[in-house]
């Protein structure tokens, strides 16, 4: 049994979820409270670093879905890293991501350096949009 973890972290003004093990529909919920909480602590800027997950089902992607759907409500971004390159033939959330056709709904980055090389923009200011 794989076990699933979502780490916390922060760099460069963006928060930094590390999310590890399996996304599915008893983890799912997890993933989408850690989210929840990122954002009610006043944080819209969140990078979900996805290269450790080795499974995800329909479940998960309804959780990445809903947070972009709530990151984009408070005017804020979402980030995703999903490698090219995996552990074996590349990351499966990738692969899922694209098979279902919505993985061009994210911004997405190959690592969590080029995820949050730049600052966030300041969501607060009209002017940046």
């Amino acid at each position: 049994m794989v076990a699933f973890k979502v780490n916390d972290g922060e760099r460069g003004g963006w928060s930094v979820l590390l999310v590890s093990g399996e996304l599915d529909l008893v983890t799912s919920p997890v993933l989408r409270q850690r989210v929840h909480d990122v954002v009610a602590e006043g944080q819209h800027s969140l990078v979900l670093d996805l290269s450790e997950v080795l499974f995800c089902d329909s479940s998960g992607v309804g959780v990445l879905i809903a947070s972009r759907r709530l990151i984009r409500s408070c005017q804020g971004h979402l980030r995703v890293v999903l490698p090219a390159q995996g552990a074996v033939d590349g990351s499966h959330v990738n692969r899922v991501l694209g098979a279902l056709g919505v993985r061009r709904l994210f911004e997405v980055y190959p690592d969590v350096m080029t995820a949050t090389e730049d600052e966030p923009e300041d969501e607060a200011d009209p002017l940046s949009a």
